[in-house]
């Protein structure tokens, strides 16, 4: 992963509306959810929404689509995977694992 984009997404993720806005749109799957909705369930104004997901899109992080007259979002996956590859790649001293196996593999006990 480039390390441009991957300072443009741990920036993106930085701030607490952002932040949270990633994480429900990683629980809606890739179904997504709707502007307006998230708006509503996170109790975020509909302008700072606007530039809340302009900021995550700009960082690749979420992907908007357009259905009818409504802009679904949905988290990038792929996005997201690479992030969390590029930050464990050297992790363990260099041994193999994957980010389920980080608490394991690098010696932490649960």
């Amino acid at each position: 992963m480039d390390s441009n984009l991957v300072v443009r997404a741990l920036s993106a993720l930085a701030h607490d509306s952002r932040l949270a806005i990633f994480r429900a749109l990683v629980v809606a799957g890739p179904e997504g959810m709707a502007a307006g909705e998230i708006a509503q369930r996170l109790e975020i104004s509909p302008s700072s929404l606007s530039f809340h997901l302009k900021d995550l899109s700009h960082a690749e992080l979420v992907k908007p689509r357009q259905e009818g007259r409504f802009v679904i979002y949905t988290a990038n996956f792929g996005a997201m995977t690479g992030l969390i590859g590029f930050l464990t790649e050297n992790c363990c001293a260099g041994a193999a694992c994957t980010a389920s196996d980080l608490p394991n593999c690098c010696g932490d006990t649960p």
